[in-house]
């Protein structure tokens, strides 16, 4: 197997950087957005600013995409639903899906469009930031692409064809024989880092520096890996393998960013999702619905659900 052709569903962060590694070092591969209306426009018109640079894909339809090798799926959680016909559309049968979408369950909600056997398990850890001339991160501390098959065999014909791809490409990537667990990895830092600082509205370092949003972010914590070993995951093959980075006090991540920016959040992906497990499994969450309603309520206010003026019905309090 030979990728020969790529196509990336979403050009936010995530797919900005895909973007950016392989135009920089590959010239034999035909790269392309799918993307359609005011975006596709807006794409064609403008491109991705990456580190101060502007690349210009091509910019195709679902149906220009139809059949293509590898199909890099990199939304917003809040995005798959709507996508999910282009998902599949563009989908052939040789095609290779790769999501690097945040959470945990974007594979299963693909497969059950274009059938579990197009699906490479896969994520992305990068740190990047949007500014007013667009996206940036640091390509030297960013761990990238971390794939596998979820079952043996490991070394696939279609994971060597990925690390074709990738070699030389200016994008970081490993592979894994343990990619559920990892997935569950970064899903944890997600839930337990992500999360309290965006209620907060604090840097990273708040963890280091309060014992009061450690033990928020430890009970977070509790939740997830309780449900993660009742779903047969064992955190700790992650923690043996994995690696980490570091990142500045002052650091915001990706909910906290979508907050100052008065977007809506990931949060029905991060503790919506455990709550959901959590029911099922019959494992309380209360640190993990605490922090959904907090967030929820914190889009309502971005929202303008909140800007009294003094006109309104007086409200009672007993």
């Amino acid at each position: 197997m030979k990728i020969q052709s790529v196509a990336i569903l979403g050009a936010g962060a995530v797919g900005s950087y895909i973007i950016w590694g392989l135009f920089s070092k590959k010239d034999n591969i035909r790269l392309g957005v799918i993307a359609e209306g005011d975006r596709a426009r807006r794409l064609k018109e403008s491109g991705c600013a990456i580190n101060g640079a502007v690349y210009r894909p091509e910019v195709w339809t679902p149906q220009e995409a139809q059949g293509v090798d590898l199909l890099v799926v990199a939304l917003k959680y809040g995005s798959l639903p709507g996508a999910l016909e282009s998902i599949k559309t563009a989908v052939g049968s040789n095609t290779v899906v790769m999501s690097l979408m945040n959470g945990v369950d974007s594979e299963e909600l693909i497969a059950a469009q274009v059938g579990a056997e197009h699906l490479l398990y896969s994520f992305i850890k990068v740190a990047s930031h949007k500014e007013a001339d667009g996206y940036h991160f640091d390509p030297d501390a960013t761990l990238g692409v971390i794939y596998g098959e979820r079952f043996a065999p490991f070394e696939s014909e279609r994971v060597k064809a990925v690390r074709e791809l990738f070699t030389d490409s200016g994008v970081n990537f490993r592979v894994t024989e343990h990619i559920q667990e990892e997935m569950w990895s970064k899903f944890r830092l997600n839930v337990c880092n992500n999360l309290p600082q965006a209620i907060l509205g604090a840097g990273v370092g708040c963890y280091r520096d309060s014992v009061h949003m450690k033990a928020i972010s430890d009970g977070l914590r509790r939740e997830l890996e309780a449900i993660a070993t009742a779903r047969g995951i064992d955190l700790r093959i992650a923690d043996a393998v994995s690696h980490g980075c570091a990142v500045p006090a002052t650091a915001r991540y990706s909910t906290l960013q979508d907050l100052d920016a008065g977007r809506h959040t990931e949060i029905d992906m991060f503790s919506g999702a455990l709550m959901r497990m959590g029911k099922e499994l019959g494992i309380p969450t209360p640190y993990n619905e605490y922090t959904y309603h907090m967030i929820k309520a914190m889009e309502e206010k971005n929202d303008g659900l909140f800007d009294y003026d003094g006109t309104e019905e007086p409200t009672w309090a007993k």
